[in-house]
């Protein structure tokens, strides 16, 4: 986690990421840079002209005006130890996120989430739900209040439906980094029953197969998985959920449109996740 992306938007939320993204960056010897995405207004030059154009004074005032933001933003990290750069892209949010992404080389995306438990504007579709979609890289989606030296239990939902190496490999590089305990979680359900000693079994068979350290193992039984995962994180007071996510389908496999609002705002802690192959 040494190269750092941060969008911002300079609201409350995204002054939040890039302290968590700064912290990060500090304990990794890594850098950070913020990027704020402005998407311009296409204006047609004529009614009967089909060729468009951007006012060139519109970007020079969202430039002028994002500098300002920008130096204001990083004033208050100027004696930590840390290499913060900034700039601003045009055009649609997630795209222009996305391809920065690549072309930085990032290898990690930070993001403020918005709503009563900073997991809302994830279950929406908006620009966060998007970037998590299309990301090779991982996202940690945070709400208002999150800080890197509270994450101590996280908790990583396995439907042991297939494996992907990759993903319990990075899982397990993040649960070292923040020296936290790992909770491998499968959510029971009705529509997919499995005998406990039967899942137990198979979690104790990943957890050795990975060899991963200060791991316990759990079979919570619920009437989805989505609604598992967040319930047993509530009980457990968890500071993160890691998960795999789909490229085609966003978090939609794991965090559906049925989920009860009042379950949601029950879940208050950063989302970490990564799109499986």
């Amino acid at each position: 986690m040494k190269r750092i992306l941060v969008p911002t938007d300079f609201s409350a939320p995204a002054m939040q990421a890039l302290q968590f993204a700064v912290d990060i960056a500090d304990r990794s010897r890594g850098q950070v840079h913020l990027v704020h995405i402005v998407d311009l207004p296409i204006i047609s030059n004529s009614l009967l002209s089909p060729s468009i154009y951007v006012d060139d004074s519109i970007v020079k005032d969202s430039i002028a005006k994002a500098q300002k933001s920008f130096d204001k933003s990083v004033e208050k990290y100027k004696d930590r130890e840390v290499k913060i750069t900034y700039s601003v892209e045009y055009g649609n949010p997630s795209m222009a996120i996305l391809k920065l992404t690549e072309e930085q080389k990032s290898d990690l995306v930070v993001m403020g989430t918005k709503g009563a438990s900073g997991l809302k504007e994830i279950l929406v579709g908006s620009n966060t739900e998007k970037i998590v979609r299309g990301s090779k890289v991982p996202v940690i989606s945070i709400p208002l209040g999150s800080k890197i030296s509270t994450i101590k239990n996280i908790v990583f939902p396995n439907s042991l439906r297939e494996e992907n190496e990759e993903l319990t490999q990075a899982v397990k590089n993040m649960q070292n980094f923040f020296k936290a305990k790992l909770h491998v979680l499968y959510v029971n359900t009705p529509a997919l029953f499995k005998r406990d000693h039967e899942t137990i079994g198979r979690l104790r068979t990943y957890v050795k197969r990975y060899m991963l350290k200060d791991t316990e193992i759990h079979v919570y039984n619920d009437l989805s998985e989505q609604e598992g995962t967040m319930n047993f994180a509530t009980e457990i007071g968890a500071d993160m959920i890691a998960m795999g996510t789909h490229g085609r389908q966003g978090l939609g496999h794991l965090f559906s449109g049925s989920v009860a609002e009042d379950v949601v705002n029950h879940v208050k802690c950063p989302i970490w996740t990564l799109r499986s192959k």
